[in-house]
């Protein structure tokens, strides 16, 4: 099946994904997975989604003589991937664009598998767990960062209130069906189990994201690149119209003051059974 076009990079997007997005809000998700990082000799990494590359130099930090693969679905994404790891010294790396989830390797090819913010629904979310279960060897480690249950809920309030400001029933199903899909940390803890690792470990930390106005927060390159592709496809909705609401509600009620956007970083890490 092939990925979604809610993640997509045009030729466009790969530029300022790497330039705002990256250190904005990836890093919130990167910093934390490469802390967890078990070291180890001669890594092999596979990182799915793996966009522009990041965090291609924070991984040779943690991981030093580290072969990198890196995949994605997004060709000029990948073309900026190659282009910074040129940069890198000693840096083996090898980034390729592949369609879906199954990457092309043989299982049990990696010592450490990856992948950073993959979205939320979870029947992805299973294949992508699926085939890091696949590709990483005995006893190597598999690491998935994402926003955890709870995160972005001013956003599904303003939703809320839209909904029953208009009536509209349908409205409200979705936004609640739209919060559950996110898991919870024991839910993310039990879905790597489930694929077959052990010794799972779940980190959970509560950032913030600040916008002066309603105007910035749609305008924000992470808003428009990673968080409103996916609530779009999460909710299902036909139009913007709910968006608009949440705009014009953010500039009436923080007129004075920033608006602060919940971030429930995730980060799970577990070891290949042997």
């Amino acid at each position: 099946m092939k990925s979604t076009p809610a993640r997509f990079l045009g030729p466009e997007d790969a530029a300022v994904f790497e330039t705002f997005v990256v250190p904005r809000y990836l890093s919130l998700f990167a910093e934390r997975l490469i802390d967890m990082i078990v070291p180890g000799q001669d890594a092999r990494v596979c990182h799915l989604q793996c966009r522009t590359g990041y965090p291609d130099r924070l991984l040779l930090e943690r991981l030093p003589n580290a072969h990198v693969y890196g995949c994605d679905n997004s060709e000029h994404a990948i073309e900026l991937a190659r282009a910074k790891a040129k940069t890198i010294p000693r840096f083996v790396y090898d980034y390729r664009v592949i369609e879906g989830q199954t990457t092309p390797f043989p299982a049990g090819a990696f010592s450490h598998g990856m992948t950073l913010h993959p979205l939320a629904a979870p029947a992805e979310r299973r294949r992508i767990l699926e085939e890091l279960a696949r590709i990483v060897a005995p006893r190597g480690q598999a690491l998935v960062a994402m926003p955890l249950r709870g995160s972005f809920g001013e956003i599904a309030d303003l939703l809320r209130e839209c909904a029953l400001k208009n009536e509209l029933t349908e409205l409200t199903n979705a936004v609640e069906a739209a919060v559950q899909l996110r898991p919870t940390d024991e839910l993310f803890k039990r879905e790597l189990e489930s694929v077959g690792f052990e010794y799972v470990d779940v980190d959970v930390r509560t950032r913030t994201l600040r916008f002066e106005n309603g105007r910035q927060l749609f305008e924000d390159p992470a808003t428009r690149l990673m968080l409103l592709p996916e609530f779009r496809v999460n909710l299902h909705m036909p139009d913007d119209r709910p968006f608009t609401y949440v705009r014009e509600a953010i500039d009436k009620y923080w007129s004075d003051g920033e608006f602060e956007l919940t971030v429930n970083v995730g980060v799970v890490s577990g070891r290949r059974k042997a």
